[in-house]
């Protein structure tokens, strides 16, 4: 399975959020979800469950696990290991980014993504080979 874009954790976020005041995003997210060309790697896994069982989102942990499982099953997952760890460190000196940012973009960057979804960097901003794109810009 081909991955040109790599989901950043706030997509699925609200791709699975309850939240009436989410409801625009959770619809735009959704759109990405039914896609076929993402993957995702496990830091953003491990952030989705972590904000998907906080408030205001309040997920339950059996469905969260099960959609990390489903996610898991069906997309690229780019593991994180000490090589992408330098150079999301690279990154972060480079760009002058928070490290968690820049390891997103070097888990995109080594799935083979060329577009990172996420609302949490600058829209446009190439990134070392990867581009960001926010999805809810007009949301």
């Amino acid at each position: 399975m081909a991955v040109t874009h790599c989901l950043d954790t706030n997509v699925l976020v609200y791709a699975f959020s309850r939240s009436t005041r989410d409801a625009a995003k959770a619809r735009i997210a959704r759109q990405w979800i039914a896609r076929e060309d993402w993957g995702v790697t496990v830091q953003v896994l491990q952030e989705f469950y972590v904000n998907a069982v906080r408030t205001p989102h309040e997920l339950g942990h059996g469905d969260a696990l099960a959609m990390i499982e489903e996610i898991a099953a069906s997309r690229p997952v780019g593991v994180v290991d000490v090589p992408l760890m330098r150079h999301a460190l690279q990154l972060k000196s480079r760009f002058g980014i928070a490290y968690w940012d820049a390891a997103v973009i070097a888990g995109a960057r080594r799935l083979g993504a060329t577009i990172l979804v996420s609302e949490d960097l600058a829209d446009g901003q190439d990134y070392g080979g990867v581009r960001v794109l926010d999805p809810f810009k007009s949301a």
